[in-house]
């Protein structure tokens, strides 16, 4: 009989802070995130660690006792690492890093870890290396990170240079060396988007782990990689896919998440280039997160910072088959409904009343639950952009009034 493979997950704790802009109930979401962060990064949570401030100390991110609460906790469990919900300043973390003597991360570190072990296409790991170096460089100051000496040595060192100024220029020219490399397959990457003739250029997008990859398997019957982990894919894929007899071009995004490090926006320039090149934009959200609302929300917000927030959108809520809403008891006089009391049924006539009838869709991409009406709106979505685009083709795109013996068969 074989052994199970067992995993060594890192003991790290967590940490975040409760303010006036941010609520506990608030911060306990984003530290579920920030587990779940840590467990895809290969860490085990052993212990949340939260403040009341009306500010972060600017030395300490934490006040001084609860520093000291966390240093006495480390100690005595044998943790190795520490992740704090926001990003910390240079200086916060080397004075954490300085009292409690073990790894000290924040959240965009900890992403950007995620991205880095991810990363599987030459490119996709120039884009998390770029970002990585843009994390570091304002970080050098007090430690001693031993990089390879791409530069250096006889006759290339300044009078009185230090270890850390090596270091920063080393830096600076693997930023700059990197910043070529990607800005050479943009370059490349733009000419094919742009050899892929005029078909009707269809994008999914959405936040981590709501399905894209799963709807993008089950539309184009391709092999996209499928994880229940953040971030299981990170290269845009693109597919031909054809509905009826009208084809078009389907890419599936890197997954968004709240506090997205800027590094990663900047550096994944050329994957967000799918979304401001698409013509119509498949916006799939995991209804059956409590926060899901919370997701279109921080979606919408980079779509806006990507100036890709006017284009034509279907919402699609998928996992419909895991929606599971909060229940009260009949004689339950105390607790106040909230929307997470929604039924199914009541979330439809919210979101068709929100976004349109047109334009909102309830489906399960793992058990093709209501995937006739989703290719359906699809095709008439696409349709529409190809006649307006090609008036006078218009004839090679007839409505269907039954389908194909092959759709037939699917």
């Amino acid at each position: 009989m074989l052994e199970k493979e067992t995993i060594n997950f890192e003991k790290t704790v967590i940490a975040g802070i409760v303010t006036q802009n941010q609520s506990e109930e608030k911060l306990s979401e984003y530290l579920d995130e920030l587990e779940f962060l840590t467990y895809t990064a290969g860490g085990e949570v052993i212990k949340r660690f939260s403040q009341k401030m009306e500010r972060p100390n600017p030395k300490t991110f934490l006040g001084t006792g609860k520093i000291d609460e966390i240093h006495l906790y480390i100690k005595e469990n044998d943790v190795k690492t520490i992740i704090f919900d926001d990003e910390l300043s240079p200086a916060q973390q080397k004075n954490i890093t300085k009292i409690l003597d073990i790894k000290v991360l924040d959240r965009t570190n900890l992403i950007l870890d995620i991205f880095a072990q991810r990363a599987e296409t030459s490119y996709a790991r120039t884009q998390v290396e770029l970002a990585q170096y843009q994390y570091l460089l304002p970080r050098l100051t007090g430690m001693w990170t031993h990089l390879e000496r791409q530069r250096g040595g006889i006759g290339m060192r300044g009078p009185g240079e230090t270890e850390i100024e090596t270091d920063r220029r080393i830096v600076r020219d693997r930023i700059a060396l990197l910043k070529e490399k990607i800005r050479t397959i943009d370059r490349q990457m733009s000419i094919q988007r742009g050899n892929r003739g005029a078909l009707v250029r269809v994008a999914l997008v959405g936040y981590t782990n709501v399905g894209k990859s799963t709807l993008m398997n089950v539309i184009s019957k391709s092999e996209v990689f499928v994880e229940n982990k953040l971030f299981a894919t990170l290269d845009t894929t693109v597919r031909k896919v054809v509905i009826k007899n009208l084809p078009f071009l389907l890419s599936d995004t890197v997954g968004f998440i709240r506090k997205l490090p800027t590094q990663l926006v900047d550096s994944f320039k050329s994957t967000l280039d799918e979304v401001r090149e698409a013509d119509l934009l498949l916006h799939v959200v995991d209804i059956s997160h409590p926060e899901f609302e919370d997701h279109i929300a921080s979606v919408n917000q980079i779509l806006k910072d990507i100036k890709s927030d006017d284009k034509a959108t279907i919402m699609v809520f998928n996992k419909i088959d895991a929606y599971k809403p909060l229940t009260i008891d009949s004689d339950d006089l105390m607790t106040e409904k909230t929307t997470r009391h929604n039924t199914l049924e009541e979330w439809k006539a919210t979101w068709m009343g929100n976004v349109g009838e047109k334009n909102a869709l309830f489906i399960s991409a793992v058990n093709k639950e209501n995937f006739e009406e989703f290719r359906e709106k699809v095709y008439e979505a696409v349709r529409a952009i190809h006649i307006s685009r090609f008036p006078y083709n218009n004839f090679l795109y007839p409505d269907y009034k039954e389908n194909t013996a092959e759709e037939k068969e699917e």
